[in-house]
């Protein structure tokens, strides 16, 4: 049998519930060439491993403190066939059946190491996540915008613009046997958008690709993972989020006026609500920017 063009690649634990929806988000999907799933799971209690091999997947499973965000990446990509890899965390949402198509049109370009998509909220996630979301780099391409874009050079002075994202990526499985994902804590993605093109390869950025994806971090949840985040632009370039008790309340007065200001146009019927939670919320993830930035 041929091997198919494309391989869908999850890291899953405990996803039952998501790929509930990702299954067939997928199944939906329009590409020539083929696809196949393949799946790494954490030792999942809940029918993950069922519901992956009842679809076709075919499912590699590990202890779960074996798992790393790169090693594991790595080991699902080894399972593949596919000439395109495309990684999707299990709690992301395909937007539409033409996503795979518009994510992996790039590739005709043989220079092309890999790209990724437009991470937008679901219609549901409330508000002030939703902001966070439509924040980031990756929820760029306004209205009408869906041309695919190349990322910066590596020699660009640019930390962000290299924020390559695995929620939903895809890339050219020669250049990950060559560079494989680095075993680092967090940012596996970034890190490795810097390596590739450091050694000449393409990068693009489709938003005509839309997956929807959000967390709903409590206060804790966003001070542990904007910390992390913070330490890995640290430790990976030298950048410092938060350098200074000034950058941190210029940030939190910031953070808190842009989510007034996205309630009032967006969600003036959950305004008050959310306006308290705003400050805790921020004042966590500010305070999480600042340590990470001292290390």
């Amino acid at each position: 049998m041929a091997d198919p063009r494309c391989s869908i690649l999850l890291v899953t634990r405990n996803a039952a519930g998501h790929l509930e929806r990702l299954l067939p988000a997928l199944a939906a999907q329009r590409l020539d060439g083929g696809v196949e799933l393949v799946a790494v799971d954490s030792d999942s209690e809940d029918g993950t491993r069922e519901l992956l091999e009842s679809a076709g997947a075919r499912v590699v499973r590990i202890d779960a403190a074996a798992f790393r965000h790169g090693p594991t990446r790595n080991l699902c990509a080894e399972q593949a066939r596919g000439e395109l890899l495309v990684f999707l965390s299990q709690d992301a949402l395909p937007d539409g059946d033409r996503f795979l198509g518009e994510l992996l049109a790039p590739f005709d370009d043989p220079r092309v190491a890999g790209t990724c998509a437009r991470i937008l909220p679901h219609a549901g996630d409330d508000p002030l996540t939703a902001r966070t979301v439509l924040s980031l780099p990756e929820a760029g391409g306004g209205e009408g915008a869906d041309e695919a874009t190349e990322l910066a050079s590596a020699d660009a002075g640019d930390p962000a613009a290299l924020r390559f994202n695995n929620v939903a990526s895809a890339v050219r499985a020669q250049v990950l046997r060559e560079l494989p994902f680095p075993d680092v804590g967090f940012g596996e993605d970034c890190a490795w958008a810097e390596d590739v093109l450091a050694a000449g390869h393409r990068l693009y950025f489709c938003p005509s690709s839309i997956a929807r994806h959000a967390h709903a971090y409590s206060s804790r949840e966003a001070f542990r993972r904007y910390r992390t985040d913070a330490a890995f632009q640290r430790e990976r370039w030298g950048r410092r989020v938060r350098p200074d008790l000034l950058s941190v309340a210029r940030g939190f007065l910031h953070e808190v006026r842009e989510d007034l200001r996205f309630l009032a146009r967006n969600r003036p019927g959950s305004r008050w609500r959310h306006t308290f939670r705003s400050p805790l919320l921020r004042g966590a993830q500010v305070l999480g920017q600042y340590l990470g930035s001292r290390g």
